[in-house]
Parts: structure tokens; C-alpha cells; sequence
């Protein structure tokens, strides 16, 4: 295995973490930001405010978007079972 074979692996790893956390991670930023805006209009300050609607975002998000994210774990996990042959040199 060659040091420009195990960086493209750890690219293709590193760009499936991204695509996998990037909407349950922008959902929740987008959820913060606007009851971050309306606490500070109203000046309450209550800290499970912003935990449970980020909560049932997330959950919606994992609902609406889990098959297309498992679909590409799954994708990337047989790609990389695939190439073992061809990784493994001897």
C-alpha cells in the first residue's frame, strides 16, 4: 500500500463524514440561530428552549434523510471492501 493510496482512502473517508453530518449538523445550526434570535428579542433565557427543537429536528432530519445517508455509508463500505484485494500488496 503506497502513502498516496492510504491518503485517497483517508479523503474518500473524510468526504462521507461530511456528507453524512452536514445536514444534521446545518439543521441544527439553522434551528439554533432562529431561537437564539427569538430569545434575544424576548430576552428569555431558558437553556431547553434550543434543546428540544434541535432534538426534534435531528430526529426528523435522521427520519427524512437516514435511507439516502445509509445509502451512502453502504456505498462507501463496499467500494472499500471491493479494493482490499487490490490494496493489500505483497
Amino acid at each position: 500500500m503506497t502513502p498516496d493510496t492510504v491518503t485517497e482512502l483517508g479523503r474518500q473517508a473524510l468526504w462521507v463524514a461530511l456528507l453524512i453530518t452536514t445536514p444534521i449538523l446545518l439543521s441544527s445550526l439553522v434551528v439554533g440561530l432562529i431561537i437564539a434570535m427569538f430569545q434575544a428579542a424576548t430576552s428569555i433565557q431558558e437553556q431547553t428552549m434550543t434543546f428540544v427543537p434541535k432534538l426534534l429536528v435531528i430526529g426528523a432530519i435522521m427520519v427524512l434523510a437516514g435511507p439516502w445517508l445509509i445509502g451512502v455509508m453502504l456505498d462507501y463500505t463496499r467500494e472499500l471492501i471491493r479494493s482490499i484485494p487490490s490494496l493489500i500488496s505483497f
